[in-house]
């Protein structure tokens, strides 16, 4: 098969190459990929450490090959959009069937390869705040992939939202999409919120932090800054008139249920309840320019590669 793999001597890193074949295991389908959908964390935290040869890549969708030995998962012929922790940018992906959505017939499946991380990790975010009717939730990065999705499915939930966008150009794109104010950063947050889903890390977050009201939670998705957090003295103490606030962390491949999570993220995109934005859409064989652009987090947006 043909694959994306590492290679340190090619520009990027990256070359279009044979590859093996993968074998699944008995709980793995095997996925004929048509579409990928590359994002700047695989740059940042997996291509550094991936050996030369190796496949990477997390977002993939395509069509069931062979199903999984043990009779989990989807039949052989289902369209489906899958996750995991590498090998998704090649021609066919062996995937756990717990990591598998189906995708409705006749659904692009390139639109589809832009959901298991992105729109995944705001669904299941956005689970950890609670119950979002009437409450009022901060979205940093609201403008990336994450809080686009973040910002749609928080307004399906009834939540009041303030969205972080460095742009203000941005600001009414993100009230089409259900944000009720749009601010430039986190300090200009005036009244307390109940809920941060921050993505951006660095000296944001503690400002993030800042915003919540007593018993207030902020979920920690991504780091996309780059930069240290630091918080002034005190910040991380009981606070009388704002206690029992929390920072979590999260990690969007475990627990369980993800299957059924992409499978209903596949539906309401189908159905256009739900707005991927891709910023741009090309062919893998000629992806260099797209990748480079990923890799500097350029894109406001996702990014989809069609194998031809």
């Amino acid at each position: 098969m043909r694959a994306l793999t590492v290679d340190r001597s090619a520009p990027g890193q990256l070359r279009l190459a044979e590859a093996p074949d993968p074998v699944p295991a008995p709980h793995q389908a095997l996925v004929r990929v048509t579409a990928i959908s590359p994002n700047p964390a695989e740059f940042r935290y997996i291509l550094p450490a991936a050996p030369d040869g190796a496949v990477i890549g997390w977002d993939a969708a395509g069509v069931v090959e062979r199903a999984a030995a043990d009779g989990s998962g989807p039949a052989a012929g289902t369209p489906v959009t899958t996750l995991g922790l590498s090998e998704g940018w090649a021609e066919l992906r062996a995937v756990d069937t717990a990591l598998i959505g189906t995708v409705p017939e006749g659904a692009d499946l390139g639109v589809m390869s832009t959901l298991p991380v992105s729109a995944g990790t705001a669904l299941r975010a956005l689970r950890r705040l609670g119950p979002l009717l009437g409450r009022r939730v901060l979205i940093t990065g609201a403008s990336g992939a994450v809080g686009r999705f973040a910002v749609q499915l928080a307004a399906r939930g009834g939540a009041h939202i303030t969205a972080v966008a460095r742009k203000p150009e941005l600001a009414d794109e993100l009230r089409a999409l259900g944000a009720h104010e749009v601010v430039t950063g986190p300090e200009a947050v005036t009244a307390p919120v109940d809920g941060v889903l921050d993505q951006v890390g660095g000296p944001g977050l503690a400002a993030a932090f800042n915003a919540l009201g007593e018993g207030g939670t902020l979920v920690l998705t991504g780091a996309a800054s780059g930069a240290a957090t630091e918080f002034p003295p005190g910040a991380l103490l009981a606070d009388p008139a704002r206690q029992d606030r929390s920072i979590v962390t999260f990690f969007e491949m475990t627990g369980g249920g993800i299957d059924r999570d992409l499978t209903w993220l596949a539906a309401e995109t189908a159905e256009g309840r739900l707005r991927p934005h891709i910023a741009t859409r090309g062919d893998w064989t000629d992806a260099r320019a797209t990748l480079d652009a990923v890799r500097e987090s350029r894109l406001a947006g996702k990014a989809v590669l069609d194998l031809s």
